[in-house]
């Protein structure tokens, strides 16, 4: 597999994990400002499709933008973006471009992980909020790339 893709598809698969780890009275807590961890996460899926829409429309299909869900749903549907991402990072290997995004792929790999590692600590900050922080394994697993 590409290093490029195989790298997408782990560090897509932190946001089920994370989620996993969320308690149930969590979910949807709003905090004092911002979003709730489901908004976040809900947030992050929406972008995905967002770059879908601008780059490979096709990669769309089935997949529908949420405004809310259970975390099992929410789970799904990340799985859902996360795969047609992969599949656009596929066809991106050939000529190494996104449509609509400069400079490389490698760029738009970088940038895809910066954004939801940056609504994952988000999430985290909520739950910390109101007492609940991610239990020391999913904290510490969320950087074991060998094994996600």
């Amino acid at each position: 597999m590409d290093a490029i893709v195989e790298t997408w598809k782990i560090a897509a698969r932190l946001n089920p994990y994370f989620i996993s780890a969320v308690p149930a009275e969590h979910w949807t807590t709003k905090p004092a400002k911002g979003k709730t961890v489901e908004g976040h996460f809900c947030h992050i899926h929406n972008v995905r499709l967002m770059w879908l829409k601008s780059a490979a429309t096709d990669l769309l299909e089935g997949i529908e933008k949420l405004e809310s869900g259970t975390p099992e749903g929410v789970i799904k549907a990340l799985e859902a973006s996360a795969e047609a991402i992969a599949l656009l990072l596929e066809r991106a290997s050939v000529d190494d471009r996104i449509k609509g995004f400069k400079p490389h792929r490698t760029a738009y790999l970088g940038y895809l992980i910066s954004h939801e590692t940056h609504h994952r600590a988000q999430a985290e900050l909520i739950l910390r909020e109101f007492g609940s922080p991610l239990p020391d394994k999913t904290a510490y697993g969320l950087w074991e790339w060998g094994v996600r």
